[in-house]
């Protein structure tokens, strides 16, 4: 199994560990220090090394922060994980605050006291982020202090885990679909349009896109962590660990491409001496800055210029990802076979169907690893929208309640990630209500057309709409971006009531995942995978327009559809997806699973 189902945090960790990093505070003259979710590399997720969050506190979502004063502490995390936080933070030495609404600098500004310093890890936060907490700790009369020595890290000692030193390995021009000298050629274009004669890489997903190559670093996405400096003639700097390097890695590169040591680094830095510099704010740490500043260099605060044009896929990408989506899309459909037949007689667990699941993957021969870990939520768990079950949380699913399995695989043609709900037994009415109205949401968004330059937050209400006119809605975004056998979640695109001013463009691969969850019921998402496209004109038309074409292909269950509540061009729609999915998926099917398919993809 690549998968487990131990616990790796729980409440314990916050009432034994604060009292370790308080002293530590202490022997620095700090009266708090912050704990960002992020690592060096701004990483989503993380290496257990870099997972400081979690050993402060206990809590292991992707996205949060903790402060830690002297006498108290909070914290912060979004509307995914409030109902995790409780289950993994001891709440009676942390209060649970909102990540977004507020979040961190207003706490601040209410809790620190006058004349206190607080003190944060350059490494760990962009400069944008430490501006609103420096003006926050200001308005309550305290001061920010950068540390070299993170107390955390001390306070942690020979208990952390070590770095991860996975290989850097080719990802073949067969996947990638273009050579590195011409993505680095391009983008050093790109680096000199804006000004810069060099720019500073510090994402793992720009260092694998941009040197067409694949790693390990990173839990479930195949990162390699390191550094790059990249000049505006698309000459290159990368900095790995030596023990990282593979053989074959310095022919593959070229002889454009110098390989370093991240002991390297500083000095690589100083060396930009009166040059301008692009470095990303939002991806690089405030170190970064501050040291290019130190060096004397102008430093360019601009988006990563790899960001752009590794979420707009070539053709040989979007192939390797319809190839990818049938070939995970045949194991989905066993699954849910499975869940349909053996599953209605003795209802599984949520371990039980995460490891079928991950079995009729592995059957392929082609996976690399899961894209993330499988949430399978059964009956309330379904709820939490970030769960994943373990042995202390694992339920039974039951007659008369549903099951939903968010899931997805790292193959080298494609990343996927993909969400079913099905029913055990008879689903309630007002569960068939709310998944018709979910599903509708989901169909809208797959159906628009758009003109070129509009953003995901101009078209997510069509995936809200017919909820909201039943009171109902959900607390996540609606679409992410996704890589290229690189990270599950990929910006700068997003689908998302947050404003976003990234346009979406042919190429760019979205999920569409409305959902709907009842606290202490049950839970429903549907979730495929789409790429941009241009779509055909329309007759009467008078601009160009962009629509998406769907990838994943797995069947919706049809016991949960209200027919009656679908309009006749919503039912002809999801009979054409149920078409393709018999028809692209049929044929690599068993004879029982086959037949099985092709009465649950009837029309409606």
């Amino acid at each position: 199994m690549r998968q487990t189902f131990d616990e790796s945090t729980d409440p314990s960790f916050g009432p034994r560990h604060v009292p370790l990093i308080r002293q530590a505070m202490a022997q620095q003259g700090l009266d708090g220090f912050l704990v960002p979710h992020e690592d060096e590399h701004q990483n989503e997720y993380l290496p257990a090394a870099n997972d400081r969050l979690a050993w402060a506190t206990g809590f292991t979502g992707s996205a949060g922060a903790a402060v830690i004063l002297k006498d108290k502490a909070a914290v912060f995390v979004d509307g995914r994980y409030t109902l995790q936080v409780r289950d993994q933070v001891d709440t009676g030495l942390f209060e649970i605050r909102d990540l977004v609404e507020g979040g961190v600098p207003a706490y601040l500004e209410s809790a620190a006291g006058r004349g206190q310093r607080i003190g944060y890890d350059p490494r760990l936060h962009s400069p944008d982020a430490l501006s609103r907490l420096r003006d926050a700790a200001a308005k309550a009369g305290a001061e920010l202090v950068a540390v070299n020595d993170n107390p955390l890290d001390r306070a942690w000692g020979q208990s952390r885990p070590p770095q991860p030193q996975a290989p850097v390995v080719p990802h073949a021009l067969e996947f990638a679909g273009e050579e590195s000298s011409a993505k680095r050629a391009r983008v050093g274009q790109l680096v000199g349009g804006k000004g810069g004669d060099a720019a500073v890489l510090t994402a793992p997903a720009s260092i694998a896109w941009l040197f067409n190559v694949r790693g390990g670093d990173v839990i479930r996405s195949p990162l390699p962590i390191g550094q790059a400096i990249l000049a505006k003639d698309g000459t290159a700097r990368l900095f790995l660990d030596p023990a990282k390097v593979t053989p074959d890695l310095p022919a593959w590169l070229g002889n454009q491409v110098r390989l370093e040591t991240p002991d390297d680094l500083p000095a690589a830095l100083a060396e930009l001496k009166g040059k301008s510099v692009v470095v990303d704010p939002a991806q690089s740490s405030a170190w970064y800055f501050d040291t290019l500043a130190e060096a004397g260099a102008s430093v360019i605060r601009a988006e990563d210029p790899c960001a752009l044009p590794r979420a707009c896929k070539n053709a040989v990408e979007i192939e390797g990802a319809r190839r990818a989506h049938v070939r995970d899309g045949a194991a989905l459909t066993r699954f849910l076979h499975w869940v349909a037949t053996d599953g209605q007689q003795s209802p599984p667990d949520e371990i039980e169907a995460v490891t079928r699941l991950e079995g009729f993957r592995e059957a392929t021969g082609a996976l690399k690893d899961l894209s993330f870990d499988t949430i399978a939520g059964a009956a309330s768990n379904g709820a939490i929208v970030h769960y994943r079950p373990t042995q202390r949380l694992n339920k039974r699913t039951e007659q008369g309640s549903l099951l939903l399995i968010d899931s997805g695989a790292q193959y080298l043609d494609g990343t996927t990630d993909v969400t079913r709900t099905v029913a055990i037994g008879e689903p309630s009415a007002e569960m068939r209500e709310r998944f018709t109205l979910v599903l509708k949401g989901h169909l809208a968004l797959a159906a628009v057309r758009f003109p070129a330059g509009t953003t995901g937050s101009a078209i997510d209400v069509l995936a809200r709409q017919a909820l909201w006119m039943h009171g109902l809605d959900y607390d996540h975004g609606t679409g992410h971006g996704v890589g290229s056998y690189l990270g599950v979640h990929e910006g700068p695109q997003r689908i998302s009531k947050a404003p976003n001013s990234v346009a979406l463009r042919p190429g760019m691969i979205l999920s569409n995942e409305p959902g709907y969850y009842k606290e202490g019921g049950y839970g429903i998402r549907i979730e495929n995978l789409q790429v941009v496209t241009e779509a055909e004109p329309i007759p009467g038309g008078e601009r160009p327009m962009h629509g998406f074409e769907t990838l994943t292909l797995a069947p919706i269950d049809r016991r949960l559809i209200v027919a009656d509540m679908l309009t006749p061009a919503e039912r002809a729609q999801l009979d054409a997806y149920h078409a393709r999915v018999r028809d692209q998926i049929g044929p690599l099917l068993e004879p029982e699973v086959r037949a099985w398919l092709e009465a649950v993809t009837e029309p409606l």
